[in-house]
């Protein structure tokens, strides 16, 4: 069997749908091969990075790993953001990149370079991949495919890389069977612990639960919400995890973080029992002042990564465990125990979000408030399986005032932060969820980022609506400026443009509107559900100045946010 041949049967027997890919001379073998056996579709995108987003989305959404290819040098590079976003925000997913010939590597000659996009790509990725090899021996692949594919699946899921030299890829090597990799689960075997953090959750007046993005990487949001309600305690929630509670129930309290909902940071703060799943208790969560965070707050922390616990927040009583097997745990523990009410804490919650509706944080601006058109658009868009955000203040708007239902994902770039996810992952999740449609929140200047993957939307008529809040600015970096930089606005605002996108839309043959005021959100949103097979991209004019409100305030604890409004 030929090694890209071979390369193809396992990807198969592994249950991979979809390859994201663009196409180049070093992966002509792979390309050949996937095609000639039709068994999995590849996807070809118009530049590496967005098929590296497009296979993070895929292996966040499914469990398996998300599938990207690109031939060396430049190809290869092009990878890197998605790359590190895949590290960062824990999706598994491999990469496969195109090398040159073996005998045309420099090797260890004193040169930089012998072949022609000649590129180290694996000593390049390292710092940002779970593990990544270069082939040097066909009879090899095998044997290293398999591992990279375990390792990407196995503890905290993140990105693994092959690299395949164009003589290897056309080798001929034996294969008896094509290996099926699985992965036996783990068990949680540490009762006391658990009688200890009951004890201590008991004994509590205000406990709350920190939820994070670990709850999809371990693949247990079911054992998560059949957890919440065993147990009966509030729910806050990362960026990360916007969609782990449905937005009407009860136990959902809302966004802490940097720019969280002003009453889940108070409603945090106030707690004196935290149970930590699957959040790394970044700065984005906490703030800078850490001791005030920690207060005297008793809290757990449940991650499958040592290092993550007691890292920032000093003082917690570490869980260093998966957390699917902890979950499986604590609810079978949980079946004998009845829950003590707390509606007195829960109303204390209920009286902080009644008073600081985040539609009202931005009440001076002129134009469309972007918090009430989110909510507006979350009650149309119930087809959606599937809400992507890019980056930037529309992320923080969504993640405040999105309205998602228990069958919604909401996916967004976390720890790369990177402008240009959106529309790419946006790609990888309409294949995901075919024929399901998805929705897109882009800013502006994101949304250029990546604007060439429209023809990809339009050549496979995916059912994606893009709805673009265009304020004419990079927002975010703008609002910083206005605070920090007496309000000049190099490069946000002054020297910075963007397109006319409804014209731009048209001309790739895809649907699209513009509305300018609020009177107009409703006829808009019917129109752009009218048809929910096809894609449609709606224009919202946002004013300028608008900024993402509410935001820590710089070197203040979690719970002092701007703007300041009366405390109660």
């Amino acid at each position: 069997m030929k090694v890209s041949d071979y390369v193809n049967s396992f990807l198969t027997k592994n249950g991979i749908k979809f390859i994201f890919e663009m196409s180049g001379g070093m992966i002509t073998h792979l390309l050949d091969s996937v095609s000639q056996k039709n068994n999995i579709q590849l996807v070809s995108l118009k530049h590496e990075q967005s098929a590296a987003f497009a296979a993070d989305a895929v292996g966040r959404l499914t469990g398996i790993p998300g599938i990207a290819m690109a031939t060396s040098g430049p190809g290869a590079t092009n990878l890197i953001t998605g790359i590190g976003s895949s590290y960062f925000d824990s999706s598994p997913t491999l990469f496969i990149t195109g090398q040159v010939n073996r005998h045309e590597l420099k090797k260890n000659r004193k040169i930089r370079q012998l072949g022609f996009q000649e590129t180290d790509i694996v000593s390049i990725i390292k710092p940002i991949t779970k593990k990544a090899f270069h082939a040097t021996n066909a009879k090899h692949v095998p044997n290293l495919l398999e591992k990279l594919y375990e390792i990407s699946i196995t503890g905290r899921p993140g990105p693994v890389l092959l690299d395949l030299p164009m003589d290897i890829q056309r080798s001929e090597i034996k294969i008896s069977k094509v290996k099926k990799i699985s992965i036996k689960p783990k068990k949680f075997h540490n009762d006391a612990l658990l009688k200890k953090l009951l004890f201590d959750l008991k004994n509590s007046k205000k406990p709350i639960i920190l939820a994070g993005g670990g709850i999809h990487s371990s693949q247990s949001l079911d054992l998560f919400r059949k957890f919440t309600h065993q147990i009966k305690i509030p729910v806050v929630n990362s960026l990360m995890a916007i969609d782990v509670l449905p937005y009407n129930d009860p136990l959902r309290i809302g966004f802490i973080g940097s720019y969280g909902n002003r009453w889940a940071n108070l409603a945090l703060s106030n707690s004196d029992f935290v149970l930590v799943l699957g959040s790394r208790l970044d700065v984005r969560q906490t703030g800078s002042q850490i001791k005030e965070f920690k207060g005297n707050k008793t809290i757990y922390h449940v991650d499958c990564e040592k290092g993550e616990i007691n890292n920032r927040v000093l003082g917690c009583t570490a869980i260093n465990s998966d957390l699917h097997s902890f979950l499986t745990r604590i609810t079978k523990y949980l079946n004998k125990k009845k829950s003590p009410s707390r509606q007195d804490w829960f109303n204390e919650i209920n009286s902080l979000k009644k008073s600081f509706p985040e539609s009202e944080e931005n009440s001076k601006i002129s134009g469309i408030n972007p918090n009430y058109f989110i909510h507006k658009l979350s009650k149309s868009s119930k087809k959606a399986s599937v809400i992507v955000s890019d980056v930037g203040q529309h992320q923080m708007w969504a993640a405040q005032s999105l309205e998602l239902n228990k069958n919604q994902r909401f996916l967004t770039s976390g720890g790369m932060g990177s402008m240009g996810f959106g529309l790419p992952a946006s790609i990888g999740a309409a294949f995901a969820n075919n024929p399901s449609p998805i929705v897109l929140i882009a800013g502006d200047g994101g949304f250029q980022s990546n604007i060439q993957e429209l023809q990809t939307v339009a050549h496979h008529k995916l059912p994606i609506k893009i709805i673009i809040l265009n304020n004419k600015c990079h927002g975010m970096v703008r609002q910083f400026q206005e605070q920090y930089f007496d309000k000049r606005y190099q490069s946000t605002l002054w020297g910075y443009s963007a397109p006319n996108f409804e014209t731009i839309a048209l001309s790739y043959g895809i649907k699209a509107k513009t509305i300018k005021s609020e009177s107009k959100i409703a006829q808009s949103l019917k129109w752009l559900w009218d048809k929910p097979d096809e894609p449609q991209l709606l224009q919202v004019m946002i004013d300028t100045f608008t900024n993402a409100y509410p935001k820590i305030a710089f070197g203040k604890p979690h719970y002092e946010m701007e703007p300041d409004l009366p405390k109660l």
